[in-house]
């Protein structure tokens, strides 16, 4: 069930990259990252391939603007996520349609509230605000991390997955020796 859910989840992506899908651009983006919709940071990829990092938010969620006013002010965050990925923003709750190819992810209404399938697809149908999807430099699944992280937590994953320490160790001994000698200071 897992591996159908990943290879869904990796087929969404590659999908909403095709089509050029675009991210909200009434989204006002923290200062400093160089956000980017689907599309521009499909086309990036082409020319210099980079992972990226996706940015799943809704308008209404309080920890998505804490992180937003915070982490992704953070210097060293910024820096390394502007060197290391592609950032994209994604709302949750487009209202949209979004087709891709033959496939389409809409808008499903829960109330008053409700959330577009492409947000189900990337978060492995268990939606959470944030979360911050990882996609390595073809588009593939890394792994969805959901809910809000300080600068500093943040910085050791977005290096653990950045510099594919995901691929050599696990990440509590990432945090505990390697990330600590890469950045002692921190």
């Amino acid at each position: 069930m897992k591996r159908i859910l990943s290879s869904l989840t990796l087929l969404a992506v590659l999908l909403v990259v095709l089509t050029g899908f675009k991210a909200d651009s009434d989204k006002k983006p923290a200062e400093g990252i160089q956000w980017l919709t689907i599309e521009e940071a499909y086309a990036k990829i082409q020319q210099e391939p980079r992972k990226v990092l996706i940015d799943v938010y809704t308008d209404w969620c309080g920890w998505c603007k804490v992180m937003d006013r915070e982490t992704f002010k953070d210097k060293a965050v910024t820096d390394y996520i502007n060197k290391k990925y592609y950032a994209v923003k994604l709302d949750a709750e487009q209202k949209g349609t979004i087709k891709l190819g033959d496939k389409e992810f809409k808008y499903l209404a829960q109330g008053g509230r409700g959330i577009n399938e492409i947000a189900l697809a990337l978060t492995n149908n268990q939606p959470s605000y944030p979360t911050t999807v990882f996609l390595d430099d073809h588009f593939n699944m890394i792994q969805p991390l959901p809910g809000y992280l300080k600068a500093k937590e943040f910085h050791q994953i977005i290096t653990f997955f950045g510099d594919d320490y995901h691929k050599k160790q696990d990440f509590e001994t990432f945090k505990a020796k390697t990330y600590a000698e890469l950045y002692p200071a921190k």
